[in-house]
């Protein structure tokens, strides 16, 4: 673990991953430790991951504002990582919530932008959410899995108001691609590693201004990866495509059977996507 102080003096850590270029790597959650990140399905074996504990997650230590926590006052921590690293232009990956931190941070810093990767990724910044009706799209296509009944019966439940932990718990396997062991023991290690306080402040209310952030991003430079998962409800992979719309020079993939975190569905797949955009390997090994 390496440390680095945030502009109002919050030490934030980070952790590093394999060798190589570096890769930026923003967790999801929202307010999720990057421990769960893990080595990202091996794609540690071709970039060196930086893996930042977001304020008051992980190893980093608790702002002395909360109010800190709301995702666009977190900018300023991306940009003293990469002020630390003494890195002119940085390629960036972002997972789940943590896609909104990064259009955030290209929206100000577009310059600093070499490539942004966007991996099952939240548009929050630009104007795009993700309703019940998504989520309820995208559990259609697990009907066959010999967990559904019990797990649709939780979502229902979790869509009239439930906060019934057992509730939240049983709507786990409908983002992954696969309900195995590894899924499930990922599952389990999310409450140890989201502060509750954390989470619900990160998109409350003034956190974004989409159409500034559109603006922004229409004059960004950047390559841009999106990268969705096939039975994913957010985004959906039309969802996604409609994100696409709205970044120049977006690209986007739908990793097929993948739901929320497809480096744990196909790591193989996965990982040759996204080291395939980053130019570590030849186009036509992305399978």
């Amino acid at each position: 673990m390496s440390a680095f102080a945030a502009p109002d003096g919050t030490q934030l850590a980070y952790h590093v991953v394999g060798e190589g270029e570096p890769l930026l790597c923003l967790p999801g959650g929202p307010m999720r430790a990057s421990g769960y990140l893990g080595d990202l399905g091996g794609l540690s074996a071709r970039r060196r991951l930086i893996k930042l504990d977001l304020r008051g997650t992980g190893d980093s230590a608790l702002p002395a504002d909360p109010a800190t926590y709301r995702c666009d006052r977190q900018v300023a921590d991306v940009e003293a990582l990469r002020v630390h690293l003494g890195l002119d232009r940085v390629d960036l990956l972002a997972h789940s919530a943590a896609g909104d931190l990064a259009l955030l941070y290209a929206a100000r810093h577009p310059q600093r932008i070499r490539t942004l990767t966007l991996i099952t990724a939240c548009a929050r910044a630009l104007g795009v959410d993700f309703t019940e009706a998504h989520r309820r799209e995208a559990a259609a296509l697990r009907t066959a899995e010999p967990w559904f009944g019990a797990a649709y019966g939780a979502y229902e439940r979790v869509w009239a108001g439930s906060v019934a932990d057992a509730d939240w718990d049983a709507i786990a396997p409908f983002f992954y691609g696969r309900w195995d062991a590894a899924a499930q023991a990922h599952a389990a290690s999310e409450v140890a590693q989201t502060p509750e306080e954390a989470a619900e402040i990160y998109a409350s209310g003034g956190a974004f201004a989409p159409d500034e952030a559109r603006a922004a991003v229409a004059g960004m430079d950047a390559r841009v990866l999106l990268l969705a998962g096939e039975v994913d409800s957010g985004p959906l992979p039309r969802i996604a495509a409609d994100i696409a719309q709205l970044i120049p020079r977006a690209e986007l993939v739908v990793q097929p059977g993948a739901g929320h975190y497809p480096w744990l569905d196909d790591p193989r797949r996965f990982t040759r996507t996204v080291a395939t955009f980053l130019g570590q390997e030849p186009a036509g090994l992305a399978v």
